[in-house]
């Protein structure tokens, strides 16, 4: 099976396999084409993909050629009018906000994998690219609030005085948010957390946060460890506590979010309006909607001396290790659909196989996708 890595947009600073990557695909019995200048951004050439066994081609000759496509971002419209039937795509497709896209695969005949489907649970861990993008973005989210914020994280004592350390308030204890809370304590900040999920609490404390808890939250097993949407009355009492929280905060970092549907709106004007001078909002959710009321989607705007960072595009800033991670869950996915031989075999008796799996035989497959199409 000829399995062909394409090249990624020119915002794109990932690739979707490193060469350690493409060294476990070649030893699965397959064969792999990368497209010329793919991984330079991620600091790795294409010679580097031949010493690891992998040839070169041009993007086109691999929409041709290739059995297995594999990239990050969605695939345009002109790369899915160019597959042929039988042709399987992985990717990041997002597509709840990409229905065109799904669409375009469904009528072309297309098999693809849409590795945000992947099922949450403990088997398919190892392909989470959620949580391993989330991982980055955490960590990224903290060293760039530090750096846009005029004061030092740590509690300092010197000749001159004391310097108060920094108070960061993390919206959201998901893989982004602990790992926001881990970063943001081993600068020395003091930290608060708030979550609707009340099973995050002692994770949260784990890590030196404290937790600020709403009371009245509603919470679904079914929802896979995610948030869920609250009443009403909830979104009153939630909306009061981080107000208030927000006032005292010199950071705020936005990492809510809802699979399938806007981000959740906890940050609104007025408590902006309100927060000390020289504050950063670092907004992680600003692809769907952002959790601050003022965010702007890939911009950096300053609002009456408060920094708001809209960016959900960290793990592009640190596209080696970022790539590193991606390929390894989509390498544990591979795993799952070829054979001994490296051929592919696509199990749909596997939940995970089926439950990532978003268009086969022209049609859309996955019930949460086709429930919003």
């Amino acid at each position: 099976m000829n399995i062909g890595v394409l090249r990624e947009t020119e915002s794109e600073n990932r690739v979707v396999v490193t060469p350690e990557i493409v060294k476990s695909l070649i030893g699965l019995k397959t064969k792999v084409i990368v497209s010329k200048g793919a991984g330079i951004k991620a600091t790795i050439s294409d010679d580097h993909f031949v010493e690891a066994g992998a040839s070169i081609s041009s993007n086109q000759e691999i929409l041709k050629n290739a059995d297995l496509l594999l990239k990050i971002n969605p695939l345009s419209k002109d790369e899915i009018i160019s597959l042929k039937k039988g042709q399987v795509v992985i990717a990041a497709l997002n597509p709840f906000f990409n229905k065109d896209v799904v669409a375009a695969l469904a009528k072309q005949n297309i098999t693809s994998f849409s590795m945000e489907l992947v099922p949450r649970i403990t088997r398919a861990q190892a392909m989470d690219i959620l949580s391993s993008m989330a991982t980055v973005a955490g960590y990224k989210a903290v060293l760039d609030s530090a750096m846009q914020l005029p004061k030092f994280f740590p509690m300092f004592m010197s000749a001159a005085g004391t310097v108060k350390p920094a108070r960061v308030l993390i919206l959201g204890a998901g893989v982004a948010g602990l790992q926001a809370i881990a970063i943001a304590r081993k600068l020395g900040a003091v930290v608060e957390v708030f979550d609707v999920r009340s099973a995050v609490k002692e994770e949260v404390k784990s890590l030196g946060g404290k937790f600020i808890e709403v009371e009245g939250t509603m919470e679904d097993e079914s929802a896979g460890g995610y948030a869920i949407e609250q009443t009403e009355e909830f979104k009153k009492k939630q909306a009061a506590l981080i107000h208030d929280h927000a006032l005292l905060a010199d950071v705020v970092i936005c990492t809510a979010l809802i699979p399938g549907k806007q981000a959740p709106l906890l940050v609104r004007k007025e408590t902006v309006d309100g927060m000390k001078w020289g504050s950063v909002i670092v907004d992680l959710a600003a692809s769907t909607g952002g959790n601050c009321e003022l965010t702007k989607d890939g911009e950096t705007i300053n609002h009456n001396n408060i920094t708001i960072i809209g960016k959900s595009d960290y793990p592009s800033d640190m596209p080696y290790d970022s790539s590193t991670m991606f390929g390894k869950n989509v390498l544990n996915f591979i795993k799952l659909i070829i054979d001994e031989e490296g051929n592919l075999n696509l199990n749909f008796e596997d939940e995970i196989v089926k439950g990532t799996c978003l268009t086969h035989e022209g049609e859309i497959v996955n019930e949460r996708v086709k429930s919003v199409m």
